[in-house]
């Protein structure tokens, strides 16, 4: 059995450990506030571009971009968010095996090459290591300061290759944040985008003259959608990873209060112990004296 001292050493160690976890829950709960709130801000832009885009769509029936050009998948861009850092439980994990799979899939399908833009050191580091892919280096900063500046080249460049050809595919995987316990894996197809037009939306070429016309502003609407639609994921992904490291600092310090009470009782135990073993030499040694 471990001496008092050394269980009254586990305690204090565990104590400390539980200062740092309970430390880095309060900070990442912060940054969910702030993430969360970059989240809302982005929304009701997203929201009205996208209205605009269905109620235009509804009258143009017939318009064709090449930004929803279908074509055979034989070069693939997968744009994968994580995070720079750990202790966000299995955020980072989840995000490296879905990519593997997404990887898999493809191949499987029609793709000859297959090009990754890693978003976040986690997954930058992963995909280093993978022999069979081209990396495209996205800075990786924009994990923890999500920036739309920063992203839209990264956008820019994929909607540029796109129109050349030399991408058939864009993918993006990525956390969608449902709550604060609650991050939904999410893998969507980026380019070519589907032209679906809001069927509910209100008409709009009783209301308004559209100059020049409305798929000439189409064609110019899409490409801020796409961007703020990159922008959303970077976002959502940052939100999930401060959401995550809440729980699993939850769940760590739980586990220290667990072990610390284990602890307790093992060192009361051990206390109780030799107290008993005192007392017996004593009673022993008194009644030795007697005789």
């Amino acid at each position: 059995m471990a001496s008092l001292k050394e269980v009254k050493a586990r305690i204090g160690s565990v104590n400390s450990t539980k200062k740092i976890t309970g430390a880095m829950k309060m900070v990442s709960s912060a940054k969910l506030k702030k993430a969360q709130m970059a989240i809302e801000n982005i929304s009701p832009y997203q929201s009205r571009l996208n209205g605009i885009l269905s109620n235009f769509l509804a009258t143009e029936s017939d318009f064709q971009s090449d930004f929803s050009q279908v074509r055979t998948a034989k070069s693939v861009a997968i744009v994968v968010f994580s995070s720079n850092s750990s202790l966000c439980g299995a955020y980072n994990s989840n995000v490296i095996k879905e990519l593997g799979n997404v990887i898999k899939s493809e191949r499987a399908a029609s793709a000859e090459k297959i090009t990754i833009y890693p978003v976040g050191k986690k997954v930058k580091e992963a995909v280093a290591k993978m022999t069979d892919v081209t990396v495209v280096p996205v800075p990786v900063e924009l994990a923890d300061h999500p920036s739309f500046e920063g992203i839209s080249q990264t956008t820019n460049e994929l909607m540029s290759k796109f129109l050349e050809k030399e991408y058939d595919k864009v993918i993006v995987v990525y956390h969608h944040l449902k709550n604060t316990a609650v991050q939904k894996l999410t893998t969507e197809t980026f380019l070519p985008i589907k032209l679906e037009s809001d069927k509910k939306a209100d008409n709009m070429s009783g209301d308004y003259i559209v100059e020049p016309s409305k798929a000439e502003i189409l064609q110019s609407l899409l490409p801020k959608a796409l961007r703020t639609k990159m922008y959303a994921c970077l976002l959502d992904s940052n939100a999930s990873e401060h959401g995550a490291r809440v729980v699993a600092m939850q769940v760590a310090t739980d586990n220290a209060n667990e072990l610390i009470n284990e602890l307790t009782v093992l060192y009361n135990k051990t206390r109780q112990q030799a107290i008993t073993s005192e007392l017996l030499d004593i009673v022993g040694g008194a009644a030795a004296l007697q005789n």
